[in-house]
């Protein structure tokens, strides 16, 4: 009878230190709040630091002087989400929907915009995602829920630049995963091709790897828990969150860039969704050199020539 109620504490007191695990977990990762736990990650060092610091901050400026005008939007599920937008020089009809990463906002994505805007001749429109920046959201999606976000985006630039628009969407780590996942969608015809770099196969193999890579710690039973209460909370699963499976289904041509030396979001996650588009033109740049998100930065010449020539083809 003793023992009984000392292995039924035990297992009662387990339960609570795993759920409070959870609880953390999801706050860390997916609620709202502040990601500076990512500062000095030895894997990210290289996208805040040195030469990359001098990208950003040089990009940022040339995106204050420019002024971008505002564009807003609801979300299927109402939430008020938040845009910039920048012409080209010349009268284009051209557009890049830019997409950026976890824990950062539309300006991010400044450097890109230079590259499409001021070399290739597009306007730019960079959204910041739910949960980040001037977007509403208490949570952030990993490209799950953004994907009909995008896809919202899409449509409001064909009311405003009209139908004969041509759109190539271009993500980046949590981004580059989102244009993934809204490939499998329906999306509208103006959507001509994608570019996705550094993205991770699906949220629960990318926050499985990141469980064992930041804690040293299994994925069973916490990754199963934090994604229990996601779905509580944010509406949506680990499981399900796939961009290896929306790939499959899409038919849009797709350029995959990875850096050759990510260990953020390991190199081996872009040739699993390389292979996994079965439907459609595709590409793949790998940079040799480069960690995560800064392949741009590493090798700027190839990474611009083989945008370049992607779009040039398909838009």
């Amino acid at each position: 009878m003793v023992i009984g109620r000392i292995v039924a504490g035990a297992a009662a007191a387990g339960a609570v230190l795993l759920f409070g695990a959870a609880e953390y977990f999801y706050r860390k990762s997916v609620s709202r709040s502040d990601k500076s736990f990512l500062v000095g990650d030895p894997d990210l060092v290289s996208t805040t630091s040195g030469v990359r610091g001098n990208h950003i901050a040089a990009s940022a400026a040339w995106l204050a002087e420019r002024h971008p005008e505002e564009w807003t939007v609801r979300a299927d599920d109402g939430i008020t989400l938040r845009a910039s937008y920048l012409k080209a020089d010349r009268q284009t009809k051209r557009l890049a929907v830019l997409v950026h990463g976890y824990s950062g906002d539309g300006s991010a994505m400044a450097g890109y915009a230079r590259l499409y805007r001021d070399k290739l001749g597009f306007d730019v429109l960079m959204p910041d995602m739910r949960g980040h920046g001037r977007s509403g959201g208490h949570y952030i999606g990993f490209g799950w829920h953004d994907r009909f976000d995008i896809i919202a985006w899409t449509r409001e630039a064909i009311e405003r630049l009209g139908a004969d628009c041509r759109i190539v969407l271009h993500g980046v780590s949590m981004g580059g995963s989102a244009v993934l996942m809204a490939s499998g969608e329906a999306l509208p015809d103006q959507v001509k091709c994608i570019v996705s770099d550094c993205a991770y196969s699906s949220v629960k193999d990318i926050l499985a790897y990141q469980m064992r890579r930041m804690y040293r710690l299994p994925a069973f039973p916490l990754l199963p828990l934090t994604s229990f209460l996601t779905r509580l909370r944010a509406g949506y699963s680990f499981g399900e969150a796939s961009a290896l499976r929306q790939t499959a289904r899409s038919d849009r041509p797709i350029l995959f860039i990875h850096g050759g030396n990510d260990t953020f979001v390991p190199t081996a996650m872009v040739r699993q969704l390389y292979e996994a588009k079965r439907q459609g033109p595709k590409e793949l740049l790998i940079v040799p050199d480069a960690g995560h998100a800064v392949s741009y930065d590493t090798d700027p010449e190839a990474y611009a020539e083989a945008v370049a020539r992607f779009t040039e083809r398909y838009i």
